[in-house]
């Protein structure tokens, strides 16, 4: 008699789900609170992004776990150093695949609205994040940042947008920023998140000011930039009391709620698509 198979545990924090390879009926939920249709869903699947999604989401996780503990900034001169709000460690990671579909702006020529970016309200799991500052969406982009080197890079990277959500948790511990750019090509967006890997703490995006949250003045941030297609998104969080996370301050489903805004670039993925072919 074949003994049963045994199955692997299911991953913490998740409840277990039943999948089929075929149908991979454990995506269809979530499509489906993102808006999109039956017809939509499917178009995601042909392109591969629920792949995408699950790849970035784990790396994503790795990413921020390795922020703050193997990330060693390079040693830069004081006259270097902005004195403007920053973060004090940053990631960036380019464009993948899954974004080709938008990899340029003219292939994606409808305007960012702030509606279609920041909902009142982020929940992800256990964590809740309630807008507190925003939302602000401009043409300038310039004029969202401070640092003339950023300044430069988004001028030559066709920059006409720039889209800004504040948000506090529930218990106003942490303070997280969502910015949005809107670049001329995946090139442009790519060039953007990874030369502010040291560019950062000469030039940053300027913080909103609400009353109910804030990034403390001096005190300990983070951030990590996506290039998305030619989309550049960053962000930026921390404790609202500045003090460096402890074992008790979950960052990684902090920066995965916060993302949450992006849900509305991949109907963008969706909309700039080609249908799939009718099956036969």
């Amino acid at each position: 008699m074949t003994p049963p198979t045994s199955t692997p545990p299911p991953t913490p924090g998740r409840k277990r789900r039943r999948t089929s390879a075929k149908a991979q009926t454990w995506s269809i939920p979530q499509l489906e609170e993102w808006g999109l249709t039956r017809t939509q869903q499917r178009l995601v699947v042909v392109f591969g992004s629920l792949a995408g999604v699950l790849v970035a989401a784990i790396a994503l996780t790795f990413a921020i776990s390795a922020i703050g503990n193997d990330f060693e900034p390079e040693q830069v001169t004081a006259s270097v150093i902005g004195t403007e709000p920053r973060p004090e460690v940053y990631k960036g990671w380019p464009s993948s695949k899954v974004f080709a579909p938008i990899a340029e702006s003219k292939a994606d020529p409808k305007p960012l609205t702030a509606k279609e970016l920041f909902p009142k309200t982020l929940k992800e799991g256990r964590t809740t994040l309630r807008l507190a500052g925003g939302p602000r969406l401009e043409t300038d982009c310039v004029a969202a940042v401070w640092g003339q080197g950023l300044a430069d890079l988004l001028t030559r990277g066709g920059c006409t947008q720039v889209a800004r959500g504040l948000y506090a948790s529930a218990d106003g511990r942490y303070v997280a920023q969502y910015t949005l750019f809107n670049l001329r090509d995946t090139a442009s967006a790519d060039a953007l998140v990874t030369t502010l890997t040291t560019m950062h703490r000469g030039g940053w995006v300027r913080p909103l000011q609400a009353s109910r949250a804030a990034f403390p003045a001096a005190g300990h941030t983070e951030a990590s930039g996506h290039a998305m297609g030619h989309y550049a998104g960053l962000v930026w969080l921390g404790r609202a009391d500045g003090v460096e996370p402890g074992p008790r301050d979950d960052f990684v489903s902090l920066s995965l709620t916060v993302r949450a805004t992006e849900k509305a670039i991949f109907r963008r993925i969706v909309a700039a698509s080609p249908a799939p072919a009718p099956a036969q």
